[in-house]
């Protein structure tokens, strides 16, 4: 912004309020929206296409994924989808394969998923099951590794 605009801002008397915009940054949103044929994917793409801000539009059919570059909010996005083509339409909901800690977890692994993909689950951690000290004790009392351990094994 320069000096002279700031300025004129500054002296500015004909709104009370002077909110600059702010700008949406480039964002990269995935969705995922059932397709069978050709024409659900005409139809998909040109639902997005015409959306201010689109900077450009990919589909993949085999995984159900739409792929929209530019400078969007994602839930607009997919509440047009959803509005123009009359089908379900959701935030792509999977992560790959090795950005998972535990992938066949409870939870996470999905029979629906595309190949190397699981359920993005960010509660993940808190579901798995942890020894408590009295199952670490036995297991550690009966372990080679612990000098100490009973010999009757």
């Amino acid at each position: 912004m320069g000096v002279l605009d700031h300025i004129s801002d500054m002296f500015d008397c004909s709104s009370e309020h002077s909110k600059h915009k702010r700008r949406k940054q480039l964002q990269t949103v995935e969705i995922k929206v059932k397709m069978d044929c050709e024409g659900c994917e005409r139809k998909v793409r040109r639902s997005v296409e015409g959306m201010k801000g689109v900077s450009s539009v990919t589909i993949e059919p085999k995984q159900h994924k739409l792929t929209v570059v530019g400078y969007v909010d994602p839930e607009k996005v997919v509440a047009r989808v959803a509005h123009r083509t009359g089908k379900k339409a959701e935030i792509w909901p999977y992560v790959p394969y090795d950005v998972v800690a535990h992938p066949y977890a409870q939870g996470v692994y999905d029979k629906k998923a595309p190949a190397g993909y699981v359920r993005r689950d960010d509660f993940q951690t808190n579901q798995l099951a942890r020894a408590s000290s009295t199952e670490v004790r036995y297991t550690t009392a009966f372990s080679d590794e612990n000098p100490a351990a009973c010999v009757v094994m």
